[in-house]
């Protein structure tokens, strides 16, 4: 991790006091946008898990094929991205517009930091906009007034939900928030999730532990629970797979066994499916 931090300043509705999920997952990644706490935090986290880094690099190169994917094989040119967390290159918009220019892009997180940093950072990007919201209210999302001005939701969107929604508790019905998202969507818009699977590995129940002792969230499901997170959808090739063997541009591409995995590569799957 870095020991080039951010200043230990509190903007409007900023806690510099308590660990963010945005701001330990950035610690985590070497970023400098964190305080004390949240650096203090990720140490905690990389005691329990020592290849939690390799875990979060893991997890960026998904949403990097996963965007990439979207774009270029299904044609998606407008993305919410959801928990999107602190900036860390490249960016959703970044590899969208790698493959098509024109492509928009609206950012959602609940921290406050993520709002400051992703306004400073888009201050002159007229076709992406960051918006302070909560995937737990999916209608007051769909409902911003930025996310109506940035996305055109009578054509088809690509919803992006990566490392977050093991963050919602069952009893708050992820399943609900998800098809709440979905629904009023146009045909051929995608889902694309990344998720903790509990298959019994020691390294899945470890990443959650520290993720619960941290922050209060961070639940590992069965697979079969994962694949219900994406209701009636069409799933994309290869489907619901282990992050290390997911490879949706090319689902034929040669993978490792799941047996010759390492066991942090058992803590993260995606899967992308359409809606029909």
């Amino acid at each position: 991790m870095s020991e080039e931090t951010t200043a230990e300043w509190s903007g409007p509705g900023i806690d510099n006091s308590t660990p963010s999920v945005a701001r330990v997952y950035n610690a985590i990644l070497g970023g400098r946008d964190n305080f004390k706490a949240d650096r203090e935090a990720a140490e905690y986290v990389s005691r329990l898990v020592p290849q939690v880094e390799q875990c979060a690099q893991a997890n960026r190169c998904a949403l990097i094929r996963g965007v990439q994917y979207l774009v270029r094989r299904a044609g998606i040119d407008q993305i919410l991205d959801i928990g999107c967390g602190l900036p860390s290159e490249p960016n959703t918009h970044e590899v969208a517009r790698e493959i098509n220019p024109d492509a928009r892009v609206v950012y959602v997180d609940n921290d406050p930091m993520v709002l400051s940093h992703g306004r400073a950072l888009l201050d002159t990007d007229n076709a992406t906009t960051v918006v302070t919201a909560d995937l737990r209210d999916p209608e007051g999302i769909l409902g911003h007034a930025d996310v109506r001005a940035f996305l055109d939701l009578d054509r088809p969107v690509a919803v992006v939900i990566v490392g977050t929604i093991m963050q919602i508790n069952e009893h708050e019905h992820p399943d609900e928030i998800i098809a709440a998202l979905m629904e009023p969507l146009p045909s051929g818009s995608h889902l694309f999730l990344t998720a903790w699977p509990d298959t019994g590995e020691a390294a899945q129940r470890q990443l959650s532990q520290a993720c619960l002792e941290t922050f209060g969230n961070g639940w590992i499901r069965p697979v079969e629970r994962l694949r219900e997170h994406f209701g009636e959808l069409d799933m994309v090739p290869p489907g619901l797979e282990y992050v290390a063997r997911w490879f949706p541009e090319d689902p034929d591409a040669p993978v490792p066994a799941v047996a010759d995995l390492e066991p942090h590569q058992h803590t993260q799957m995606a899967g992308i499916a359409k809606k029909p």
